[in-house]
């Protein structure tokens, strides 16, 4: 295809800066105080300066659906299990591995007496008997308790609001003992259980603060090696300080860790350079080229997936997205290649499937995922072209009107004119009008269905290609698209329960489900998988990243300047 003038000049200019929301994105540039930054040597103290893109949306881990709260949990919380630098679940609160029943469907587990709440209680096996139940409480409006769905025994009949959440078949035989009963075996399940949804409450002090619990944080309280400090809610700088109450203080150096946005990536890389950041976040292209082979560079394959998500139903009518013929068109409408090659220039590599690769690999081949399911939809413009022509005849109009939603930082605004231009260029009669707004505004106005394609990104919350694929299930709380097929919530269902035992089989299916969701009903155009660059000195010792869960650890990190 014959590439446009305008179409060179946002290439070279591009940048990428979005964030997971399990997955999303965000923000506006941070305060900066002056000054050098105070790692150690003088005050005595080790202190870590990062600089992050995106708010907190919510510190309540039953409401969390974003990379950057989860990030938040990763530091300051602990459920049953963690994650090691290699992203292996290994025992956290639970003393060590549990008991399992023949048929592979109770476990017992033993917690650890040591742990506590950095408000001196302690953490019990009730903890994560009313978190759990609170989450799968549809009062409590948690958007992912369909992960308690076929994995809990009666997680799916009181989230569909047929069963009363003291059902769920989880007990406290003990203040240190839990026992749980599954539905059928999962064998994912210790990385499930290290996801932050998964987490203990304190019921006591959840009850206490009512809605004002994780509003900021002197409505939060801590398991983990971190407190979480001076978070308002809404602004552009938090702390953490180490917590006196964790169970392995002695293994935690860092005794401060001061956070702040910066949307701009002038000025992160500006912090960095003038000694006022330890750390950045994600680099965008500009910087990435311009930085990569340097010493301070690090570069990590994530495992996330990013894609354009098709609204299909908006205030409870169909939009033009209902028709498959357009949703195919624009998903082929746009090169993936020069995107990453071009614009994003971070490691991130063009994803013509839905699931990342790393993420699973055949139970008898070992063969990855991504590997053996294939290219699902590539660039093709004549193809595009071809299904716009269809789709528009079918919708009976000549041109559409479609809003494109994205972030409000710099990296995001330059990407969605990068998508415009090629959306626009390549279908005739197409107009998009983009819509770049705050983090949390994006995140609320795809909650609500109130928009036609959004910018989106969705990071696994633990190691099977289900995290991805159970999410367009029908009225599934994170498909927000108006997606529903009986033939795929059947071929979910079948994976979840009916092959359970059966991992061959089971791996079957999910290939099966992915082909239907990007192939045959285009519900999302794959774009990426990222790859991130970010900046840090050397002198920041043990960060460790993570392909799912919080985007990194710092509970073994040392400043050794």
């Amino acid at each position: 295809m014959k590439k446009s003038k305008y179409y060179l000049i946002i290439a070279l200019a591009l940048t990428v800066g979005l964030v997971l929301s399990a997955c999303n994105s965000g923000s506006d540039s941070g305060s900066d105080d002056g000054g050098d930054s105070n790692n150690s040597s003088e005050s005595g103290k080790q202190v870590l300066n990062m600089i992050e893109t995106a708010e907190i949306p919510t510190g309540d881990p039953a409401l969390a659906t974003d990379a950057s709260s989860f990030i938040v949990f990763g530091q300051t919380m602990e459920g049953l299990y963690i994650l090691d630098e290699n992203d292996n679940p290994i025992p956290a609160i639970a003393d060590g591995e549990p008991e399992i029943s023949e048929d592979g469907k109770e476990y017992t587990f033993k917690l650890r007496e040591d742990a506590k709440w950095s408000n001196g209680d302690s953490v019990t096996a009730n903890d994560f008997v009313y978190a759990w139940k609170r989450a799968v409480d549809p009062e409590t409006g948690s958007q992912y308790a369909y992960m308690f769905s076929g994995i809990i025994e009666n997680a799916t009949a009181i989230v569909n609001g047929e069963a009363d959440p003291e059902e769920l078949s989880v007990e406290a035989t003990d203040d240190y003992t839990l026992k749980v009963t599954l539905e059928e075996p999962v064998e994912y399940l210790n990385s499930l259980l290290a996801f932050g949804t998964y987490l203990p409450l304190n019921e006591e002090f959840v009850e206490e603060k009512g809605d004002d619990f994780g509003t900021n944080s002197d409505n939060m309280l801590a398991n983990g090696p971190f407190v979480l400090e001076e978070w308002d809610g809404t602004g552009l700088n938090w702390k953490y300080t180490k917590n006196d109450e964790y169970y392995d203080l002695d293994n935690v150096s860092l005794d401060e860790v001061n956070v702040q946005i910066s949307k701009e990536p002038g000025t992160a890389v500006n912090l960095f350079e003038t000694g006022k950041a330890d750390r950045t976040a994600a680099l965008s292209a500009e910087y990435a080229k311009q930085y990569k082979g340097n010493e301070n560079a690090a570069t990590f394959e994530e495992g996330s997936s990013w894609y354009l998500k098709f609204n299909q139903k908006r205030n409870g009518e169909e939009t033009p997205l209902a028709n498959e013929n357009i949703r195919k068109a624009l998903a082929m409408s746009f090169d993936k290649e020069a995107y990453t090659e071009q614009v994003l220039s971070n490691g991130s590599v063009p994803a013509d499937g839905y699931v990342p690769r790393g993420l699973a690999k055949n139970p008898e081949s070992g063969e990855d995922f991504r590997e053996e399911s294939g290219s699902l939809i590539s660039y093709d413009v004549e193809k595009a072209q071809e299904y716009w022509e269809k789709g528009l005849q079918e919708l009976g109009v000549d041109e559409l009107n479609l809003d494109y939603l994205s972030d409000d930082t710099e990296n995001a605004k330059k990407t969605s004119e990068y998508f415009k231009n090629q959306l626009e260029t390549n279908l005739e009669g197409l107009t998009v009008n983009l819509k770049n707004v705050p983090f949390k505004v994006r995140l609320d106005t795809v909650t609500k269905q109130d928009y036609d394609i959004v910018m989106h990104g969705w990071g696994p919350d633990y190691l099977d290609p289900m995290t991805f694929l159970d999410l367009y299930v029908t009225d599934g709380g994170n498909n927000n698209t108006g997606y529903s097929s009986e033939e795929y919530d059947q071929l979910i269902d079948d994976a979840k329960v009916k092959y359970a035992n059966d991992p061959a089989k089971r791996w079957e299916v999910m290939l099966e489900a992915e082909k239907l969701l990007v192939q045959e009903d285009t519900v999302v155009a794959p774009i990426y998988q990222r790859g991130r660059l970010t900046l840090i000195k050397p002198y920041v010792k043990g960060l460790e990243e993570h392909l799912f869960g919080p985007d990194y650890s710092l509970k073994n990190v040392t400043i050794e300047k």
